[in-house]
């Protein structure tokens, strides 16, 4: 799931249609669930044409159920004259009652949130990979992007060493 980039397949096999890449840089994660979406057909060719946009997107929790909020999936070219396309509608997700009840209760007690971080075809079916995440402070953030810049330069020195330069 993780790896691949938007419209690419991953070594699993799985092809990827959108990212939420400002996710890892605003929270740390702590479990990943796959979730089914409940699409209509024109927002499924949407996502398949890679129309889906998920830099807003969030989870919510209501009436014990959990909705896929602000994710805009624009509409096809050739959608047909009756449907009536609504581009960032809440969309209901598909979980376990076990996995909802244990989200719920992570989300009320302990503070953590519902984060989208990618939609992707697994066989048939649109999945969403959804985190259970705890914000990050903006010294975590900081912290982060030094480790990150740190790793970085440790690979470009092997590198160097490797080639014998």
């Amino acid at each position: 799931m993780g790896a691949a980039r938007a419209g690419q397949h991953s070594s699993d096999g799985q092809r990827t249609f959108a990212l939420n890449r400002k996710a890892s840089h605003n929270y740390s994660f702590e479990d990943r669930f796959e979730a089914g979406i409940c699409l209509l057909g024109w927002e499924v060719r949407g996502i398949v044409e890679g129309r889906a946009q998920m830099s807003e997107a969030r989870v919510a929790l209501r009436r014990g159920e959990a909705y896929l909020l602000n994710c805009g999936i624009s509409p096809p070219a050739n959608i047909d004259a009756g449907a009536s396309p609504k581009p960032s509608r809440s969309r209901k997700l598909l979980l376990r009652k076990s996995q909802l009840r244990r989200l719920i209760g992570r989300v009320q007690r302990s503070g953590y949130t519902l984060v989208p971080l990618s939609i992707y075809a697994s066989g048939r079916k649109i999945k969403l990979e959804v985190a259970l995440a705890k914000g990050k402070k903006r010294f975590d953030k900081r912290a982060t992007l030094k480790q990150r810049e740190q790793d970085r330069e440790a690979r470009r020195a092997l590198k160097r060493r490797s080639r014998g330069g």
